[in-house]
């Protein structure tokens, strides 16, 4: 039937058309929606968003002078540091969420920027990717062997989420739907609400806020949305939604959940209104001089600590999935090597291993510089 060239150009449109129609409708969910109706009324009233856009509160070019988009895709693709990738499993422990005594004040990190906290009996997940990938697509952006530890299935009840902004590797769909019975209530910025209601997440469950704005979750805990300097976007359109980080203060501590941000003077600021913090989580990963204004090199992460008055660093967005073009253990070991000038305390745990926010004297082994992982 085939053997006709005609009918073999035909069969091979049709199964473009197919495949095509089966990745629109597949990333048009992993896509999610843009603000609209009363939503995008209410962010346009931000001194911030104008022409349908969020702005951050300084200037921030999404790449560095003398850099297009095209000059940093080559580099990209042809430039991979040879030691990109670790060798050999991630070493990691499993720790059961679920046995946790609510009397506990944990941090336990998931790999790059996800982490579950538990804080003054309330547990709390940050910026959950459990799916294997931090793409639309399950065969790009492949976590690490040994980093995908914990799946949904296996986390008990959450009464928040907290989401910082939509990109892929900070709001994974798969693992929202996997978890949409399992927690109370999302937190995070406005506008990321439309994506979360594509979803078929109820709005009920829904928390949207702006830049300084507060929400109690019981007497004990407050939650602040702060600024970032970063951006939006899960597919053409970019900055249709807020990002940012937050301000997490319980009965006895004071923690800061950064997100993603460049380096910039609202660390200051933001330390001066709400700090001091006993822990500073910072990303330090996925970094490059070619776009230093909206990810942070280490040194900036270090800077960024001093600002925001913090006790102690929990450097994370590393280790996990390959989205810059340095070693793999890299932002681990550039931190560790500055901060013998600044001396503020790192917290470097293995994935899954608890950090106790009740004990500031806690050690953690170097474990990313074992010879075999390079």
């Amino acid at each position: 039937m085939f053997a006709n060239p005609k009918n073999l150009v035909l069969l091979f449109i049709i199964i473009t058309i197919g495949i095509f129609i089966f990745y629109w409708l597949f990333l048009r969910m992993q896509m999610g929606a843009n603000p609209s109706g009363e939503r995008l009324k209410q962010m346009g009233r931000l001194e911030y968003f104008k022409k349908g856009m969020a702005y951050n509160l300084e200037r921030t070019p999404q790449l560095a002078e003398g850099e297009n988009f095209l000059k940093v895709l080559i580099y990209f693709l042809f430039n991979k540091d040879p030691y990109s990738k670790p060798r050999k499993t991630i070493p990691s422990v499993k720790t059961d969420l679920s046995k946790i005594s609510p009397d506990e004040n944990i941090l336990i990190w998931f790999g790059h920027s996800t982490y579950f906290i538990q804080l003054d009996g309330k547990r709390i997940l940050v910026d959950p990717v459990m799916s294997g990938h931090a793409s639309p697509l399950p065969f790009l952006v492949k976590a690490f062997e040994g980093t995908d530890i914990y799946k949904p299935d296996e986390i008990p009840f959450i009464d928040y989420l907290l989401i910082t902004h939509d990109h892929y590797d900070h709001l994974d769909y798969e693992t929202i739907l996997a978890l949409q019975n399992k927690f109370g209530k999302i937190i995070t910025g406005l506008g990321v609400g439309e994506i979360l209601q594509f979803w078929n997440i109820s709005s009920d469950k829904i928390s949207e806020l702006v830049w300084n704005e507060k929400i109690s979750l019981n007497e004990q805990i407050q939650v602040t949305f702060l600024p970032a300097r970063h951006f939006s976007g899960r597919g053409f359109l970019r900055n249709k939604t807020l990002w940012g980080s937050f301000a997490l203060k319980g009965s006895r501590h004071n923690l800061y959940l950064g997100g993603d941000s460049g380096y910039g003077a609202h660390f200051k600021k933001i330390g001066q209104e709400f700090g001091p913090f006993d822990l500073a989580i910072l990303e330090n990963g996925q970094y490059d001089e070619k776009w230093k204004y909206i990810h942070m090199l280490p040194a900036d992460a270090l800077k960024a600590a001093v600002d925001l008055n913090a006790k102690s660093i929990f450097p994370v967005h590393n280790s996990k999935f390959i989205l810059a073009n340095h070693a793999w253990n890299a932002p681990l070991n550039e931190i560790t090597r500055l901060n013998h000038e600044y001396k503020i305390p790192l917290k470097t745990p293995r994935i899954g291993e608890k950090v106790n926010l009740d004990n500031p004297n806690q050690k953690f082994s170097n474990w990313w510089t074992d010879p075999d992982l390079m």
